[in-house]
């Protein structure tokens, strides 16, 4: 019984190799599989640079910089939960440099933050000021702290 039951499993596994090989070669020889291969690859590489590059939304108004405030903190908190510090602390940085009183937010973040995750956050806000002065042309920073203000 055992060796019939192994046969059978065998046979199994090799029609299920046959069938992954079979429509392998279908996709492989379809005349359009290259080219929706690069149209794919191209769409995934301006969704990348989008959501690099167009981090910063219209920051004048108030209603958007507070939109996008929350939104950058129910990230951040999303990523600091899965454990990827580094991401949530790009996005608590770009929180800081979006908020209007980024003092108070600090203070409220040094007693909430584990101590690593809030000087790595306290590493990055210049380089979000960087980003949020060429993001927005004429915010120039603001909200941002420099170092020596934080410590």
């Amino acid at each position: 019984m055992h060796r019939s039951l192994g046969i059978a499993a065998a046979g199994v596994g090799l029609c299920f190799l046959g069938y992954c090989i079979y429509f392998d070669q279908k996709r492989r020889s379809d005349p359009l599989f290259k080219q929706k291969l690069i149209e794919k690859r191209k769409k995934a590489k301006q969704n990348q640079k989008k959501s690099s590059s167009g981090q910063f939304p219209d920051l004048s108004n108030p209603e958007t910089r507070q939109k996008f405030f929350l939104q950058e903190i129910q990230v951040a908190e999303e990523f600091l939960e899965k454990g990827d510090s580094t991401a949530g602390v790009e996005h608590l940085s770009n929180a800081v440099a979006a908020c209007s009183q980024p003092q108070q937010l600090l203070m409220v973040l040094q007693q909430t933050l584990p101590p690593q995750v809030y000087h790595m956050l306290i590493d990055s806000l210049p380089a979000a000021g960087e980003r949020l002065a060429s993001a927005v042309p004429g915010m120039g920073g603001m909200g941002i702290l420099e170092e020596e203000d934080v410590e």
